[in-house]
């Protein structure tokens, strides 16, 4: 695919050639998990981290130790890009393959180590040492370009510091020790930072500034549930994943199910491509999102919660394992919190395996149930039928975390940050071409202009305003604000000066969807594989003027009959860029013949683009409710 989403893994279809393990060996895995299929995912990776490919003979014996059947192991096994039918390398190199990370010179870094590993992208070496792969973005790109090396990243890759890694790799140093020497000396929290920078360029009142530890808990105990909601609501707090949608009345709506129990999930989940603004919370505010996940439970009378970390944010593993377990220790999670008789809550932590769109959360919510991360059709909705099919919140880490200073500071002090409909603070990650990149929390209401002049982006000449999904705004639209009821964002700004190619840019946003399409509706699956290809043929200069309306028709019905949020948002780079840069594409038409809209077999069409998502959708009669 020119220009797009690379293929990340080898042209091989033939399935793990690896012999057997003991089924003793398998049986134990699932065991550590209580053969419950709703940790299947956690069962595959720990087969994949194992074993380091997912054998036939393996899915039989994970299907009858957890009573599923063959098929329902393998539809899991096939539908997350961490997780592999076909032999991968001990050591796992993924390239992050994002348009910040190209423009950052990724392309340079992979031929180093193709050259060092002897293994072209998407091979894995002969002896079964090494795999290489691009992968989309993983949330490192203020420091581009970067890579995943099995748990470890490694962030600002040059061809001189690739080769050296390579190098120390090939000569059988592991990965962790090109970190550091003493790697495992360190505490997890130490680990993290020297990964990954945390670039906290401008801190704020709310959440990066000073934070009282158990603030907002400790007052949360001496309130009721419905004080607790009221607090939440009075604030104006809105999600901040980007949908926007009112975090009290979601939690109000699930206190108010009629159930026996119910579940608090933060989605830990951020795969938006420039978004990094949780990767921070998670390193440096566990414990305020702890806490914020807590009073939540507190409100709504939940016992359980599930914090899902993205499997890209895979090195932060240990370190929430760690504060998990302390806060269990101090009395914060687990039975009778802070002395409070019936105040039980616990979380455990889900790890993903790479699904962009189990940001979504009915995708998310299938993915925590140890199923493909499909999303789920609405109504009935997660607070009302969610996790299991009990009532569910499901907000983001900077949106829990926000609610346990709310309840510390109170709903007024909230409420006077911000413009009207947009209250608060927000975490901005910014990236690409500018001087200063990283997070800035700043309250609702800046001009995109503002934001460009703190982080050294005056030679702007695009931004993308809440990643591929959001908006490309050009200079003349700089002056517009970032709230919920103007330029609206889950945090990503992206940077890109004149040099950059708009279109460039636009097809790999498409690419990118294509490619993360969980390929279970056909607008989304084929429609979005139509609108790659128009926009490689305006890339050519082969498209007519007639073309521009196709792209808008075509973007107009995935929008009105896509079943989530992915298909809808889907089409946004192409119709934010023929809006604000109508020149780019007129620019590249001609008025010819050579029209876009040929006949064509639409099963054809829809195979095609099956192999290009690389998904299968598996239709599962069993009831996962119980």
């Amino acid at each position: 695919m020119e220009d797009g989403c690379r293929e990340t893994s080898g042209v091989s279809t033939t399935v793990c050639p690896v012999a057997a393990p003991p089924a003793g060996e398998i049986a134990a895995i699932c065991a550590a998990f209580g053969n419950d299929r709703h940790r299947m995912l956690d069962i595959l990776r720990e087969v994949q981290d194992h074993y380091h490919c997912i054998a036939p003979s393996i899915m039989d014996m994970v299907a009858e130790e957890t009573g599923l059947t063959r098929i329902e192991v393998e539809g899991v096994a096939s539908f997350y890009s961490f997780l592999s039918l076909t032999p991968k390398g001990r050591v796992t190199i993924r390239l992050c393959d994002d348009i910040v990370d190209r423009f950052a010179g990724v392309d340079q870094v992979a031929a180093v180590f193709e050259e060092v590993l002897g293994i072209r992208i998407g091979e894995t070496s002969a002896d079964g040492a090494f795999s290489l792969e691009y992968t989309p973005c993983i949330g490192m790109c203020d420091q581009a370009p970067a890579a995943m090396m099995n748990d470890v990243v490694l962030t600002r890759l040059t061809p001189e510091t690739a080769r050296s890694a390579a190098e120390a790799l090939k000569a059988g140093t592991g990965p962790e020790q090109l970190v550091s020497a003493r790697f495992d000396t360190l505490t997890p929290h130490e680990q993290a930072c020297r990964m990954v920078d945390n670039n906290i360029r401008h801190a704020g009142e709310v959440l990066l500034g000073p934070v009282p530890a158990e603030a907002g808990l400790e007052k949360a105990v001496r309130m009721t549930p419905a004080l607790i909601v009221s607090a939440i609501e009075d604030s104006g707090l809105r999600g901040c994943g980007g949908a926007g949608f009112t975090t009290g009345r979601k939690w109000r709506f699930a206190a108010a199910e009629r159930a026996e129990k119910r579940f608090v999930i933060c989605n830990a989940d951020e795969g938006e491509p420039g978004t990094f603004k949780d990767r921070v919370l998670l390193t440096e505010r566990p414990n305020l999102l702890i806490e914020g996940m807590t009073i939540a439970a507190r409100a709504v009378g939940a016992s359980d919660g599930i914090l899902y970390l993205r499997g890209e944010y895979v090195y932060l593993r240990d370190l929430l394992e760690q504060v998990l377990e302390e806060r269990r220790r101090r009395g914060l999670l687990g039975k009778g919190i802070l002395g409070i008789k019936g105040f039980d809550f616990d979380i455990r932590l889900q790890l993903g395996a790479g699904a962009y769109i189990c940001g979504e959360e009915g995708a998310l919510i299938s993915s925590c149930e140890g199923l493909p991360g499909e999303p789920k059709t609405r109504p009935p909705f997660p607070v009302n039928r969610g996790y299991l099919g009990h009532p569910t919140v499901v907000n983001n880490v900077e949106t829990f975390c926000h609610a346990a200073r709310i309840v510390d500071k109170g709903a007024a002090w909230f409420h006077a940050m911000g413009t009207e409909g947009s209250h608060g603070t927000k975490l901005f990650s910014i990236c690409g071409d500018c001087l200063n990149p990283g997070i800035y929390e700043l309250a609702y209401g800046h001009t995109v202009r503002e934001v460009l002049d703190m982080a050294g982006g005056g030679d702007a000449a695009a931004v993308q305003v809440g990643g591929p999904s959001g908006a490309m705004i050009a200079r003349d639209s700089f002056d517009r604000r970032l709230t919920f009821d103007d330029l609206a964002t889950g945090g990503a700004i992206i940077v890109f000066n004149g040099q950059r190619n708009i279109l460039e840019i636009v097809e790999y946003y498409m690419s990118f969807f294509v490619h993360e399409s969980c390929g279970y509706c056909t607008p989304c699956r084929v429609g979005n594989v139509f609108l790659q290809k128009a926009i490689a043929k305006f890339r050519k200069g082969l498209a007519n003027p007639e073309d521009i309306d196709y792209l808008k028709d075509l973007s107009g019905t995935i929008i009105e009959t896509s079943r989530c949020g992915l298909g809808m948002t889907s089409p946004n780079p192409i119709l934010s860029t023929l809006q604000n840069f109508p020149l780019v594409y007129s620019a590249m038409t001609k008025p010819n013949k050579d029209g876009i809209r040929d006949s064509f077999d639409i099963q054809s069409a829809i195979d095609g683009a099956r192999k290009i998502a690389k998904r299968r959708s598996y239709i599962f009669d069993r009831d996962f409710t119980q």
